[in-house]
């Protein structure tokens, strides 16, 4: 059975920041590793899930999926749908799936919530629990070095963006924390490690899971 791994950014970004975990999931064998470039604040959700669907119907085999913060969060709402047929298992690396205090904060002062475009509200309310039939991961960051403790309150240990509280979606399979920041997340050879350990078993290390 042919694997694919599809890595999506978060708000902000572009693909090539996944330059670096896409050559160590290529390292940890997953041959077929690829980008999906979006327009995270001029454009939709909702158009980037309808690109990325295509995509996925246009592979033969399970593709799987691996976002980054908002990136994250669209695989998560693309994934729970029925209608998506070879999508496989999905990770998420710091995404605020419970919604974000960070963006709730940008979202009060009106000069910055254009910061956010027409993701706010994906990013301010999240999701309500994990609807998907496959395997949910979640890899939160502990290491606060971030700008979204300014415009927001973190509760408990966070990323410098996203608390840990904010990752933990009722219904995922499995969750797990690092020590890395929100940005680091994608730079981070453990969570290469720990990415590619969930796509092939649905499941972290029992080591690292909290």
């Amino acid at each position: 059975m042919h694997e694919h791994v599809i890595l999506l950014h978060g708000i902000w970004m572009r693909g090539f920041t996944l330059a670096s975990l896409a050559r160590r999931l290529r390292e940890a064998g997953f041959a077929s590793v690829d980008t999906f470039d979006y327009a995270s604040v001029g454009g939709t959700p909702v158009a980037a899930t309808e690109r990325l669907a295509d995509r996925i119907a246009a592979r033969t085999g399970v593709v799987h999926l691996v976002g980054h913060s908002l990136g994250g969060m669209l695989a998560v709402d693309l994934a729970g749908r029925a209608a998506v047929k070879n999508c496989g298992r999905v990770v998420c690396l710091g995404s605020p799936l419970l919604g974000s205090a960070a963006a709730r904060g940008i979202a009060r002062l009106p000069a910055m919530r254009w910061a956010m475009g027409r993701s706010a509200d994906v990013l301010v309310n999240g999701f309500e629990r994990w609807q998907g039939e496959g395997d949910l991961g979640v890899i939160a960051g502990r290491m606060p070095i971030g700008l979204g403790r300014l415009v927001g309150v973190l509760d408990g240990p966070h990323d410098g963006t996203v608390s840990i509280a904010e990752t933990r979606l009722p219904g995922i399979t499995d969750h797990c924390v690092v020590d890395a920041s929100h940005a680091g997340l994608v730079f981070s050879a453990e969570v290469a490690e720990l990415t590619a350990a969930f796509l092939r078993s649905g499941r972290f290390p029992a080591s690292t899971r909290h």
